[in-house]
């Protein structure tokens, strides 16, 4: 049984970028009131996508061990994309913070973040309980 599969892989990244994201958006609530100040966004969803080869559209058939992994890039160059977010109403000091936009997406990302939790325990648990089940 692989210990360390796709699916594990996947929640551990959505963790991480999980995180990240609730960083960006506490820094963005930090600054709501410095002037001049971009909001920021952090983009890992379609990173993750083709980590996953969500649409089999990335993988290639290696069917030789000297092949190169190519196509669906894998979790290990999983890089997301943090920029400035331009759809921001901008105030008269140039701040483009929306407060009650980045507390929303706050508790969103939460949300996300605590089912992905939950998977992962669940995870776990049917590997505890098929490696309990085999003795």
């Amino acid at each position: 049984m692989k210990i360390e599969d796709k699916t594990m892989k996947a929640l551990a990244a959505s963790l991480n970028f999980r995180q990240m994201r609730q960083e960006v958006i506490s820094s963005n609530i930090a600054n709501a009131d410095t002037p001049g100040y971009k909001a920021k966004r952090v983009d890992f969803e379609a990173a993750l996508a083709r980590a996953l080869d969500v649409d089999g559209n990335m993988e290639m058939k290696a069917h030789d061990e000297k092949h190169y992994d190519v196509g669906n890039g894998g979790f290990d160059n999983l890089e997301p994309e943090i920029y400035e977010d331009s759809n921001g109403v901008v105030s008269e000091d140039g701040n483009t913070v929306d407060r009650e936009q980045e507390m929303a997406k706050m508790v969103e990302n939460k949300i996300l973040y605590d089912a992905a939790v939950q998977l992962l325990n669940k995870k776990l648990g049917l590997m505890k309980y098929t490696i309990q089940s085999e003795r």
